[in-house]
């Protein structure tokens, strides 16, 4: 099935300042009107009926609680990574245990009998599919398919942000924004979530007198606009860019996410990524007479951020040069097993890496950088193969 736009999308617009509500939608929604309604206003919104024949549906789940038969069988001796949240205002910087799953599953089993003497374990970010890549136990749905970030990182056999979570009836995620200020899917496979999500810009009048956001959203009196949504089995949750939210399991949860972005929030990407390097030029000021200073920022930058300026041309070049391939006679572009992509959206996809391509090459530290020196001509070079493309 191809993923397709129509001609009339191929501008990023700006968006809405103001969000008035929340949309409870169908899985029917056509793909160009998701795109239109939900990518280019960067609307947040709760889709039923997503994963209904998913493998993981069928497999995972007995009488709308875990299988953990058929989990144990199929997945017992995977290391997870597990966080104990009972209690905590903040676990985020903590270290994760390292346990094979049939130890968690153990942990479960336990906890269902004796919930008050044992902690409140959260099975988190495991990435399941890149452990079992051959094992179909989801499909990607359609709205989502356009996802740069995993397509270059599956490619190219790097770590990928698809993941597998399971918690316990009480286990939580503090209040944040996702990494990257990406775009999040999450889709329930059985249980259910408790959502708190707050449109952009909201989450300044939540701060403390020091700047720091609350770790937990409830332990902050506010009357600023923010949506509650309770997620059942079968319901994807879409989280637009820059929307902080916090998230608990009221039920025993299984859910399958993915962080990503494209060209709808590619512009938000970059502009999260230049606020983050001056924060971090900032905090490192007394320092900008040492060598190789710049470097050192991107240094920072990745390990705060997740992405530096390499990571972020390597991105946008390798998703570029597949279009303009595409555009130009050569393979199809294949998204997932099930879904390509269309010929307008590929021209859109240029279209948006042309706008962000050309701040990168203006930015001032560009020339200082050591990889780009590297690179030389390579960004110049590239905006002019979209521009004769486009």
């Amino acid at each position: 099935m191809e993923v397709e736009i129509n001609n009339t999308y191929l501008e990023i617009q700006d968006f809405p300042t103001v969000y008035h509500e929340f949309p409870i939608i169908d899985s029917d929604i056509s793909y160009t009107e998701f795109f239109e309604k939900y990518f280019l206003r960067n609307q947040a919104c709760l889709i039923r009926n997503v994963s209904n024949n998913w493998e993981s549906s069928k497999f995972w789940v007995n009488k709308e609680t875990p299988n953990f038969t058929n989990l144990e069988q199929s997945y017992g001796d995977l290391e997870v990574n597990v966080v104990d949240c009972k209690g905590k205002m903040d676990y985020s910087n903590q270290k994760p245990l390292k346990w094979t799953f049939k130890e968690y599953v153990e942990y479960w089993k336990n906890y269902k009998e004796c919930a008050e003497s044992l902690p409140v374990l959260y099975l988190k970010d495991w990435h399941l599919k890149n452990q079992m890549p051959k094992d179909n136990f989801y499909e990607v749905p359609l709205y989502f398919a356009c996802d740069w970030l995993n397509e270059y990182l599956v490619d190219n056999s790097f770590d990928d942000y698809r993941f597998v979570y399971m918690g316990v009836n009480g286990t939580w995620s503090p209040f944040h924004v996702d990494v990257m200020t990406s775009y999040s899917w999450s889709t329930n496979i059985c249980g259910q979530k408790k959502w708190v999500l707050f449109p952009p810009g909201e989450e300044k009048y939540l701060t403390d007198p020091f700047g720091n956001l609350p770790n937990d959203i409830d332990s902050v009196k506010h009357d600023r606009k923010y949506f509650e949504v309770v997620q059942n089995a079968g319901d994807a949750i879409f989280v637009p860019s820059n929307w902080h939210h916090q998230v608990w399991n009221i039920k025993n949860t299984i859910s399958i996410n993915h962080n990503w972005f494209n060209g709808c929030n590619l512009h938000v990407i970059w502009q999260s990524m230049e606020k983050n390097l001056c924060e971090v030029k900032e905090e490192i000021s007394d320092c900008n007479d040492m060598d190789n200073f710049l470097d050192h920022c991107q240094i920072m930058l990745k390990a705060s951020f997740s992405l530096d300026f390499k990571d972020f041309f390597d991105i946008i070049n390798y998703i570029a040069k597949k279009r303009l391939k595409f555009l130009n006679g050569g393979p199809i572009i294949r998204l997932t097993d099930k879904y390509t992509l269309g010929k307008y959206h590929s021209v859109f996809d240029l279209v948006s890496i042309k706008a962000v391509l050309i701040k990168l090459i203006n930015h001032a530290d560009l020339d200082e950088l050591n990889f780009f020196k590297i690179l030389q001509d390579a960004p110049l070079n590239l905006l002019s193969e979209i521009e004769d493309c486009t």
